[in-house]
């Protein structure tokens, strides 16, 4: 199977979703995350470099758990850009 090349828009929100996971890890180690979260640190590194611009579902919602963040804030931060707290969506 062919794999289409990613348009600039998907390189681009690849490269915002590593920011915003790689932000909410912390000082936590990536070797740490990505044992926790159940993928290779090699793995974690590229998700968080944006040099895999599309990892699979399963693979984000389990790092953004292990990292606390919801998956709206993670697709939100990933198409925007805009950087969101997560208490501030939680709040009532």
């Amino acid at each position: 199977m062919v794999r289409l090349p990613l348009s600039p828009v998907e390189v681009e929100r690849g490269r915002r979703l590593g920011a915003a996971l790689r932000r909410a890890r912390g000082a936590r180690s990536m070797n740490e995350t990505a044992v926790a979260a159940g993928v290779s640190p090699e793995t974690l590194r590229k998700i968080e470099t944006g040099r895999i611009a599309t990892p699979s579902f399963a693979t984000v919602a389990a790092v953004a758990g292990v990292v606390g963040l919801s998956l709206d804030v993670v697709w939100a931060e990933a198409s925007t850009g805009d950087r969101l707290d997560e208490p501030a969506l939680t709040a009532s």
